[in-house]
């Protein structure tokens, strides 16, 4: 894979001056989830006569938008629909409206009545536009690129077949920090530390913070609890003693198997993912909503 090469677009001043600019909007809707496919032609009807449709397409691949010109894509699908839409966008990411047609819908913050009813707005005021922190990873063996991938949630080591307890090496910033023996390590940002991290024992970070965290699974170690590190760490993980089948998964989408001596950079991503806010939903809303954070046991 070759590795990435990051280019930077200053926005117009003109631009940021009128919030309002009619948007060129491209759709993108999950091909493999058939609640989408019903509602796809939908949602394109609505949305051709409200703004400048430069296409859609019931695919994952963000660069059919790019080439398009898209200024802003609406994503039909969910989170993970939202995560592969984000990776393929590469350098170029461009606003993501994520329209929820799965399970939880935690970056995915709208419904289709909420599109419906906020669109003219969504489509043009970027005062609805939150920047999300992305890192890189770089799996490299004997200093050769193996696998490079762009992550938006999190990058996670974890043992495979046959099992047994595994020891990876943590540095951060070219200072070694400790050995973890356990499952593994999650990496994970801050919009990501909702998911894999939180069902590990990892903190919730709020989504606008700038850090990173790092969270052992099942360490072996009582010591060994997460860690947050501020964002221009980078972090360097050394397969020391892994299984057969160890692997890094990356947002639970795409994995690549490590061997002993493998090390794995991971740190910020020159460029934002770019989500665009549910104005009908306060900032915690789908914390305290969705998964009932700080709720009291139902009687």
């Amino acid at each position: 894979m070759k590795p990435t090469r990051h280019l930077h677009h200053k926005p117009s001043r003109k631009l940021n001056a009128n919030r309002h600019i009619p948007r060129r909007i491209f759709i993108l809707g999950n091909p493999n989830k058939p609640e989408v496919a019903s509602v796809f032609d939908k949602i394109r009807q609505f949305a051709a006569p409200r703004c400048h449709l430069v296409g859609a397409e019931l695919s994952l691949d963000g660069q059919r938008a790019l080439e398009a010109g898209a200024g802003k894509i609406i994503v039909l699908g969910g989170d993970g629909t939202l995560l592969g839409v984000s990776r393929s966008l590469g350098d170029h990411q461009v606003p993501l409206i994520g329209v929820n047609l799965g399970k939880l819908g935690f970056l995915a913050e709208f419904t289709i009545e909420e599109l419906e009813e906020q669109f003219d707005r969504v489509v043009t005021d970027d005062t609805l536009i939150d920047q999300r922190m992305l890192l890189r990873v770089v799996v490299r063996r004997l200093r050769t690129t193996r696998f490079e991938s762009l992550s938006v949630n999190d990058c996670v080591v974890q043992a495979g077949p046959p099992f047994r307890m595994i020891t990876l090496s943590v540095a951060v910033n070219g200072m070694e920090l400790t050995e973890v023996s356990g499952d593994g390590l999650i990496v994970c940002t801050p919009s990501g530390s909702t998911g894999h991290n939180l069902s590990a024992g990892g903190p919730i970070v709020q989504a606008g913070v700038k850090a990173i965290v790092l969270t052992p699974l099942s360490p072996h170690s009582l010591t060994h609890r997460p860690l947050v590190v501020e964002r221009r760490s980078e972090i360097e993980i050394t397969a020391r003693r892994i299984n057969r089948g160890t692997t890094v998964i990356v947002d639970g989408q795409v994995s690549y198997e490590l061997v002993d001596g493998d090390s794995i950079s991971i740190k910020r991503f020159d460029t934002n993912l770019q989500i665009v806010r549910n104005p009908q939903h306060a900032a915690w809303h789908n914390l305290v909503t969705k998964m009932r954070w700080g709720q009291p046991p139902e009687e």
